[in-house]
């Protein structure tokens, strides 16, 4: 592969600023899939170079936490009495020319960023940050294998998209249920293995296990909950013999705090 740094995998680092936006619509995707579409001014500027880059989502849950937010005080500095609740997510897609940014919600009953989305309303406000930077991963693969759960769609769907009609994917992705399951749109050759939570003869990692693996220069992107990623890439590098430089497995959330995404 030529070494120059466009054609590597590499990131891109970005000016990080705080914008405040306005809600603009809200659809559901799924009975548990909310896409809410923000947008306006600030959003002028806004950079998302990987598909699967975060953004910094604010939630106040107190007027002081409010206040901190609406005169821009949050610091590294600032009290942490005065933080409201923070979560990343997935840039779904950005328009600059219509000023909009779509966020996929996983609507689970539980946590700042699922109960303000189960209540967002045209019109109100949403605070965001970053993103702080990008993974650029050039199209120098001939094949992609991406898993993850519900929480990873938006960088899956996302991934999906970008891919030329000359590459592979094989997506593996769980989910609560058939009702959950959406379409994955791409240019390239696409197959998909849902995996249903409902259906207690089927698992994410036993899946993987049995996983035929796409030929050819593979890229492989993993993301569900913090352990169960780390099983997942175990299953990769231990069972499939996958080249460890380019398998790349993070946790969305884990299952003992209320990180989302």
């Amino acid at each position: 592969m030529n070494t120059a740094n466009t054609q590597t995998i590499h990131r891109v680092m970005h000016q990080i600023k705080r914008r405040k936006l306005t809600v603009l619509r809200v659809a559901d995707l799924t009975p548990r899939m909310r896409r809410i579409t923000v947008g306006g001014p600030e959003l002028a500027g806004f950079i998302s170079l990987g598909s699967d880059d975060h953004v910094k989502l604010f939630f106040p849950q107190t007027a002081e936490e409010q206040a901190a937010l609406e005169n821009l005080e949050l610091s590294a500095g600032a009290k942490s009495n005065t933080m409201p609740p923070m979560r990343d997510y997935t840039p779904r897609r950005y328009d600059l020319d219509t000023l909009e940014l779509d966020l996929d919600f996983v609507l689970h009953g539980d946590g700042p960023a699922s109960t303000w989305a189960a209540q967002a309303q045209p019109g109100q406000f949403l605070h965001i940050g970053g993103p702080r930077g990008s993974m650029i991963v050039p199209d120098i693969f001939d094949s992609y294998l991406l898993v993850g759960d519900e929480t990873a769609l938006p960088a899956i769907a996302r991934r999906l998209e970008e891919l030329p009609a000359n590459r592979q994917a094989r997506v593996v992705v769980e989910v609560e249920n058939a009702q959950e399951e959406q379409p994955l749109k791409s240019a390239a050759s696409v197959e998909v293995i849902w995996v249903h939570r409902d259906a207690p003869a089927q698992d994410l990692l036993r899946t993987v296990e049995s996983l035929s693996i796409p030929r050819g220069e593979l890229y492989t992107w993993v993301a569900t909950e913090s352990a169960l990623s780390r099983k997942v890439r175990r299953v990769l590098l231990d069972t499939h013999g996958l080249n460890d430089e380019f398998v790349k497995a993070v946790g969305y959330w884990r299952l003992d705090d209320s990180a989302e995404e």
